[in-house]
């Protein structure tokens, strides 16, 4: 991966070979973020997308193998337990112009992938497992009166 950082906005290339969420991961551990968000697209040939069940309270994933273009990725980066954790959603076309969606667990790029992540510095939040939902939720301090 290489990257430049403008401003509060690190533009990233992720090569082929190199999974994606890991090196986003690395890229915020080096750079400290903290919270930002992430957009980007690119090219894969080996994906895997879920889908969270709210009633089984599970995700649901399935791999894609052969040439997708990456048409969407978005998601945020926040903290858990310390580490940077992606909650990212990713949008996909293959050969037949059929799209698959969903969030994005793992993807191998093929080609390049093309991203940004837009940073606040000094800002933070952290997230906790909700048993109720099953899932890693967002927290807020509370304000101060």
């Amino acid at each position: 991966m290489q990257y430049k950082t403008v401003g509060n906005h690190i533009v990233f290339r992720v090569d082929a070979g190199e999974e994606l969420i890991e090196q986003i991961t690395k890229l915020c551990l080096k750079e400290n973020i903290t919270l930002g968000t992430v957009q980007g697209i690119g090219a894969t040939d080996k994906v895997t997308v879920g889908l969270f069940s709210v009633k089984e309270k599970q995700y649901f994933s399935k791999t894609f193998t052969g040439d997708h273009e990456i048409t969407q990725l978005m998601g945020n980066i926040t903290q858990l337990n310390e580490k940077p954790y992606l909650h990212v959603h990713i949008t996909l076309c293959n050969r037949h112009h059929e799209c698959v969606e969903g969030h994005l667990n793992k993807a191998v790029i093929s080609a390049t992938f093309e991203g940004v992540i837009t940073f606040y510095p000094g800002g933070f939040l952290n997230r906790f497992f909700n048993d109720e939902m099953g899932l890693n939720l967002l927290t807020f301090p509370k304000k101060s009166e």
